[in-house]
C-alpha cells in the first residue's frame, strides 16, 4: 500500500476549485515543500468536521491532555486558496480518526476508494480495540494519507471546513436540494404550496 504520511504538517485543509455548483472538494497536506491533494465529497469534508469535533469535545471532556484544548475559532484564520499545484492522488473512501494520547494528536487516515468497502467515518477515543478498526477501515485500498495534527490545527480545520460547505449553493425552502442559479424544478413545490400560517 502506497503511504503519503505527514507527522507534523505546516497546513492541513479542505478547499475547493471551481465555482458553487460545480466545485471540486480536495483535502490537501503540506509540509515544506511536498503538497499531498486527495478528491473528496463535500459530505465527506463535512463529516469529516464534525467528527474532528466530537473528538476533541470527548478528549476535553475525559481530560486526556495536559494542554487544554482550545476552544473553536469564530472564524477561519487561513482563507487562502489551496496550495498549487493541485494534483489528485486518489478519491477517499474510508476515513478513520484517532487520539493520539502519547502525542496529544489527532491522527486522520485517508483511504482510497475501493468497491469492497462502504464509505465509513470511525471515532476512535481511548478504544482498545481502535487499532484492529484502524486496521480493518481500509480493506481493499491502496493507498492511504496519513495525516497527525495538533488540536489547535484540528480546530482550525474544522472552521474552514465548516465555511467551505456553508458557501455552496443556497437550499431550497421546501426542498432543501441545493439551488442552481438556471433554476430549480422542487419535487415539493410540484402542485403543492406550504400555507402561510
Amino acid at each position: 500500500m502506497l503511504v503519503h504520511r505527514y507527522d507534523s504538517p505546516d497546513r492541513f485543509v479542505a478547499g475547493t476549485v471551481g465555482e458553487p455548483g460545480d466545485r471540486a472538494f480536495f483535502l490537501q497536506a503540506r509540509e515544506g515543500n511536498r503538497i499531498t491533494s486527495v478528491g473528496c465529497e463535500k459530505q465527506q469534508v463535512s463529516v469529516l468536521a464534525e467528527h474532528l469535533t466530537t473528538i476533541l469535545n470527548e478528549v476535553t471532556l475525559r481530560g486526556m491532555t495536559t494542554d487544554p484544548v482550545p476552544d473553536p475559532p469564530g472564524q477561519a484564520r487561513d482563507t487562502e486558496p489551496l496550495d498549487a499545484p493541485i494534483t489528485e492522488e486518489f478519491r477517499v473512501g474510508d476515513m478513520t480518526l484517532a487520539w493520539e494520547s502519547s502525542e496529544e494528536r489527532v491522527v486522520i487516515e485517508l483511504f482510497s476508494t475501493s468497491e469492497a468497502t462502504p464509505e465509513a467515518v470511525e471515532d476512535l477515543v481511548g478504544d482498545d480495540e481502535a487499532e484492529d478498526e484502524r486496521a480493518s477501515a481500509g480493506v481493499g485500498a491502496n493507498e492511504v494519507f496519513i495525516i497527525s495534527i495538533t488540536a489547535d490545527d484540528a480546530r482550525e480545520f474544522v472552521a474552514r471546513a465548516e465555511a467551505l460547505v456553508a458557501a455552496g449553493r443556497p437550499p431550497c425552502p421546501f426542498c432543501l436540494q441545493p439551488l442552481e442559479p438556471e433554476g430549480h424544478i422542487c419535487p415539493r413545490a410540484n402542485g403543492y404550496r406550504r400555507p402561510l400560517f
